[in-house]
């Protein structure tokens, strides 16, 4: 466990949940040992405060105690053992010689000149009254200025198109068009690369390597090629000359600038503006290492090793390193081709399930999922499947995360806002101490609006747009990893409108959320379950069939897709799985609590003689729904099998209800 600070391991009280990008080897080593695994990263409170000055006065207090980096790792519930960015190691990067030193000068020099002259013509639309009618100009000026400005600008940019809390809409909406496709550089300096890091002449490794690049961004560019010794398709990716030091200097100029912003932005978003370029460094950084590129895709593989539906590109370890990274070509159809999806026998309907499915399972179920689905990032497959590529931008989201996410989609169905804006400032929308009240009725007014209409005609985009206005008018911060979360749906939900014009979003996510509140073996999300069905001390009939059917509904066009007919055993296993909607787990579970926890039974008691009558029609109308899914004497056989763990369940139970009346 070497390299995790020792104060974590001893003042932590919430339950680990290390990045994917960490070794695995030391992934491996905490897994073993859970007793050490389930007590790192403490979260601080702050008791509530009532004034604004208070509020402020209290969160400059707390960031003077406790840096920006270690207020990032409590908000996550992670520690970060290998982290490759720090504020130190930026500024001794940028202060090593006297070179760098006179560069970083002239670089700050024409920063501040450009975003100055900007800045003040801003102030003077402000002053002769016309800021508003030349927004869209100044929205343009501001990305092509970022544009000019170079790579490090060009992502700051991207970022801020995902940032409601500092950038208002009509500046986001331009810079989301940001592109940071850039001119490519030289094909022999590309070569060049490649060869130190091989070790070895281009020819010795690749039969053919394509002239031109297939694709080029700020922070690199992809050559196709094919492999010599086995004749296999292969994509490189380079990254470019010198850009290392330009990134490092940039960044200690962000933060040097964010240091004289403190104050505005703690009275705006209720945390510091150089916690907020900590955020964007550390993704930063973490993009010019392919080596952290290639865990990524090792991650996704590993993650979705047993799911005939994606589509993970192979990397070549071998043949890679921290400037270049060589992986399986994906050959698929881009997402935007709809009409060439279907003249593949491909079935939309099916396909958009298949990636709506993909992408919940990797934000609510492996807390691992892709920070960039563009269009030119995913794939349609031939055979159905759905293929994702470009995993420099990944973000984690650790198992405490996953459950508040979890808890704010229950509160949303029960109506409970004021514990859904409790469930902000736990992930870190709201800083500690933050009154929620007057984000109650906001937040209410968003989704009651929304839902109105129904599932069919929820649109996430607009749901979105109100979110904006309310994080633009609140101490609301985004942290990072959720701006990435609203940039993915957002994206993925742009793709689906782009194959189907009248998809419904919800009416895909739905169903899975109630798979997975039924069938999921996490403990917690049992928990959750029993809070979706009981409203207010009464049983919810109709919601647990609706959960149901919405289950099976999941189940039947998961099946349907191709990629389950495929001939390899591990497809046809999974097929088998996927027919019926295995609640096995979920019944066992229900039974147990049934007869151990008092409190459960008297509900469930309850709720079959609620006003006064039998509710046998209601229990019909749940076996129906579960008469072709549930195998009756199988079930009975598991139930009597697990009768003796049930038995000392109830012993224990039961003397510890004697020892504590004692």
């Amino acid at each position: 466990m070497e390299g995790i600070c020792t104060s974590c391991l001893y003042s932590s009280i919430t339950p680990l949940s290390i990045e994917y990008r960490n070794r695995r080897k030391l992934l491996n080593t905490v897994r073993k040992n859970r007793s050490l695994s389930t007590r790192i990263c403490a979260a601080s409170s702050v008791s509530t405060v009532q004034t604004p000055s208070e509020k402020t006065a209290l969160l400059v207090k707390d960031i003077s105690r406790t840096s920006a980096l270690e207020q990032l790792d409590i908000e996550r519930g992670v520690c970060i053992p290998f982290r490759k960015y720090s504020p130190e190691s930026v500024r001794n990067k940028v202060l090593e010689s006297r070179g760098q030193i006179f560069s970083l000068v002239g670089r700050g020099i024409e920063i501040v000149w450009s975003l100055g002259l900007y800045w003040t013509t801003l102030v003077y639309d402000y002053l002769v009254g016309r800021d508003e009618e030349v927004v869209p100009f100044r929205a343009r000026q501001l990305r092509k200025l970022l544009c000019d400005l170079g790579p490090s600008f060009i992502k700051a940019g991207q970022v801020l198109a995902n940032r409601p809390d500092i950038i208002r809409e009509d500046y986001m909406n331009e810079l989301c068009i940001l592109q940071d496709d850039v001119p490519a550089f030289p094909n022999q300096v590309a070569f060049n690369i490649i060869e130190e890091e091989l070790g070895q002449p281009l020819e010795a490794v690749f039969s053919k390597i394509s002239s031109e690049t297939i694709a080029a961004a700020s922070l690199g560019q992809v050559y196709r090629a094919t492999l010599r010794a086995s004749g296999e398709e292969v994509a490189i990716k380079v990254l470019r000359p010198q850009i290392e030091p330009i990134i490092y200097r940039d960044l200690f100029l962000f933060r040097t600038l964010a240091s004289f912003l403190n104050g505005i932005s703690l009275q705006k978003l209720g945390c510091n503006a150089e916690l907020i370029v900590d955020e964007f460094g550390e993704k930063l950084l973490e993009e010019l290492d392919y080596t952290l590129e290639a865990r990524n895709i090792e991650d996704f593989l590993e993650n979705f090793k047993d799911d005939p539906t994606v589509k993970i590109p192979r990397v070549y370890r071998q043949l890679s390193g921290s400037r270049v990274l060589v992986m399986e070509w994906i050959d698929g159809i881009r997402c935007t081709d709809p009409q060439a999806i279907r003249d593949e026998g491909i079935d939309i309907d099916g396909f958009l399930t298949v990636g709506v499915s993909a992408a919940l399972r990797q934000l609510l179920e492996f807390g691992l999922f892709h920070g960039d689905p563009h269009p030119g990032n995913i794939f349609a497959m031939r055979d159905g499947r759905i293929a994702y590529v470009d995993f420099g931008n990944v973000a984690v989201l650790s198992q405490q995360n996953k459950q508040i996410l979890i808890d704010a989609v229950v509160h949303a169905v029960n109506e409970d806002y004021a514990e859904m804006a409790n469930d902000f400032t736990r992930l870190g929308f709201l800083a500690s101490g933050t009154d929620v009240a007057p984000i109650v009725p906001a937040l209410e007014a968003i989704w009651q609006n929304s839902l109105e209409k129904g599932l069919a005609d929820f649109n996430f985009r607009s749901v979105t747009g109100k979110f904006n206005q309310l994080v633009y008018n609140y101490p609301i911060r985004i942290p990072e990893r959720f701006s990435l979360v609203i940039r993915s749906l957002l994206t993925q939900e742009g793709i689906c409108l782009t194959l189907e014009p009248g998809f419904k979003f919800l009416e895909v996510a739905y169903p899975y959320v109630a798979k997975r509140l039924l069938t999921d073996p996490n403990p917690a999300l049992r928990e959750r379950l029993i809070q979706v069905l009981f409203k207010d001390g009464l049983f919810q009939w109709k919601r647990l069939e609706n959960l149901i059917s919405l289950a099976k509904e999941n189940v039947t066009k998961l099946s349907k897709n191709p990629a389950f007919r495929g001939n390899n055993r591990g497809a046809s296993n999974h097929l088998k799985n996927e027919q019926k909607l295995d609640l096995t787990d979920t019944i066992k579970d229900g039974a147990r609590l049934f007869i151990i926890d008092e409190g459960i039974r008297r509900q469930l008691l309850l709720a079959l003689t609620e006003d006064s009558k039998l509710h046998i029609e209601e229990v019909v109308d749940v076996y129906r729904l579960l008469e072709d899914q549930v195998d009756v004497p199988s079930m009975a056989m598991e139930l009597a099998q697990d009768l003796p763990s049930v038995a000392r369940d109830i012993l224990l139970s039961w003397s510890s209800s004697v020892l504590s009346d004692r």
